[in-house]
């Protein structure tokens, strides 16, 4: 169950952070109640994933994989470039989250 708390903390934060450019540095009124709700519900979510999994591989996990998502959604809606280092860059990202996953062990 830990683990579903910390995908929807990483669903959330990517959320939140998807939202930043539409709250115009927050000018924007329902954006920005958005993207802080968001960010919210991601730590609340994060309080749950920690009661299993240790903080350093939730905030891996949580980091990495909201940087993964955050770039490759950003190529698609946004239309930023990602160049091949950057790709390679992103696929070491979700390796080391898989790498700490794999090799630590629950309290």
């Amino acid at each position: 169950m830990s683990y579903i708390f910390l995908a929807m903390a990483i669903i959330c934060e990517v959320i939140g952070t998807m939202l930043l450019p539409s709250s115009q540095n927050f000018t924007k009124l329902l954006p920005s109640f958005a993207l802080v709700l968001a960010y919210t519900l991601s730590f609340y979510f994060l309080t749950f994933a920690l009661r299993d999994i240790s903080i350093a591989v939730v905030y891996a996990s949580w980091a990495g994989l909201g940087v993964f998502l955050v770039a490759v959604l950003g190529y698609f809606f946004f239309n930023e470039s990602l160049q091949w280092q950057a790709i390679v860059g992103l696929c070491l990202i979700v390796s080391g989250v898989a790498l700490v996953n794999t090799y630590s062990s629950s309290q």
